[in-house]
């Protein structure tokens, strides 16, 4: 059977301090965010999902954006190894976690950098985006870890945004979404589904016809109900204004061996 974990971190004290690279950097209200987190967490659990909560790295502003420190492929676990030196202590209890979840552990060693925003995976395929954050001896690792598992590991170059999953995801039966404003090549997707706003590119499946998605997108939402989709809307906002999205601010395990 199909796992539904999903690893969650508690925002620090410092998030406000968090990294901005593609946007103008906006006050932060730290107890709302919290706020927000708590809902976030919850709107997974209410839909199927375990929820667990990574040891917190107060140190870390941008330690919240759980998902760039780990890519989950099957049961095995490719720790990063972060594009910004500042997020590299995010990883060793994320590793724990995992290892303590019966995950093969491997990681991405120096030269290399790869964040975990920057892959995007549907089914077999592998998108990794190779920008700012991740660099080509990254996307070599990973191509190396997970190709020998039935993974093909396309690698697409990202400028406009800070990860690949900032531009793109994909709905549960393939199809790709994205803004195309955020998108270096959109043609390099077989099957593509623009959306006219920026956040309505950004989706988690929850299992089924739902799609967690934020409430800055409500156009998005509704072409998604119109082909079918439950749309599940969460308000992110002071994550957004980091950079942040519905994806990284989780790390979903599909595929873990029970």
């Amino acid at each position: 059977m199909p796992s539904k974990k999903a690893l969650i971190r508690r925002p620090g004290p410092r998030l406000a301090d968090g990294l901005v690279t593609h946007i103008e950097r906006a006050e932060v209200d730290a107890e709302l965010a919290v706020e927000q987190w708590e809902a976030y967490g919850e709107a997974l659990r209410e839909h199927g999902w375990e929820t667990i909560e990574v040891d917190p790295a107060d140190d870390c502003p941008d330690a919240v954006f759980v998902e760039d420190t780990v890519v989950m492929y099957k049961n095995v676990a490719l720790i990063s190894r972060p594009g910004a030196e500042s997020r590299r202590a995010e990883t060793a209890a994320v590793e724990e976690a995992v290892a303590s979840l019966g995950c093969s552990v491997n990681w991405i060693w120096e030269p290399g950098t790869l964040d975990g925003g920057d892959v995007l995976k549907i089914g077999d395929m592998i998108y990794v985006g190779r920008g700012g954050r991740t660099n080509a001896a990254g996307v070599q690792q990973l191509r190396a870890a997970f190709e020998p598992l039935g993974a093909r590991v396309v690698s697409v170059p990202v400028t406009k945004v800070l990860h690949l999953k900032t531009a793109v995801t994909a709905l549960p039966d393939g199809t790709v979404v994205g803004h195309i404003p955020m998108m270096d090549t959109p043609s390099l997707f077989g099957r593509f589904l623009p959306v006219p706003e920026e956040s309505g590119a950004h989706v988690v499946l929850l299992g089924g016809n739902k799609l967690l998605m934020a409430a800055s997108a409500p156009k998005t939402a509704e072409l998604y109900a119109s082909l079918g989709y439950e749309p599940v809307v969460v308000d992110i906002s002071e994550f957004e204004k980091l950079e942040g999205c519905v994806t990284c601010l989780s790390v979903r395990l599909r595929e873990l061996y029970t």
